[in-house]
């Protein structure tokens, strides 16, 4: 299942706390299942995820699954829960193990400034991000996974998230 995917790195993920709680897409593909309804899904841990990155210097396109994912109750901001990584795209998402959902209106992450108003686009921030899955292109580091293998560069064209059995 299809939970979240950034086609271009635009500033389409540079969304308020409420439109992330529902979710949101566009007609090009870019989308954001709903963090409620992911808390929904992955509070009894029956679900796995794996990460799609495709690097914008070759593009091929890279997986990182992880065999926990759990998203926490909006009460506690949608805590992450992620671990036991294993793939090609390197473990980047781990960095954000523990952090809660951050957004340009709701600040939750570990820096004095806001890290989704920095890098225009919500995601679960310690101090900036190591997945920047929602960030837009040219903003707070850029569209990038800090762990792709060195020789391919961290920036990625596309990425998406897909939670599975």
């Amino acid at each position: 299942m299809l939970i979240h995917q950034n086609i271009n790195g635009s500033n389409f993920f540079n969304r308020s706390w409420l439109e992330f709680k529902v979710g949101f897409n566009d007609s090009r593909g870019n989308y954001w299942l709903g963090n409620e309804l992911l808390h929904q899904l992955t509070k009894e841990a029956r679900y796995k995820m794996q990460c799609h990155i495709q690097a914008r210097s070759n593009g091929i396109t890279y997986v990182a699954k992880y065999g926990i994912f759990l998203v926490g109750t909006e009460a506690n901001n949608y805590i992450l829960r992620v671990a036991h990584y294993s793939g090609n795209a390197g473990d980047s998402l781990s960095y954000h193990n523990g952090m809660m959902f951050t957004t340009y209106d709701r600040d939750n992450d570990l820096r004095s400034d806001n890290c989704a108003a920095v890098c225009a686009g919500g995601f679960w921030y310690g101090e900036c991000y190591r997945a920047g899955m929602t960030v837009m292109i040219g903003r707070g580091g850029d569209f990038s996974w800090y762990e792709l293998p060195q020789s391919v560069g961290r920036q990625m064209t596309s990425a998406s998230m897909w939670l599975t059995c």
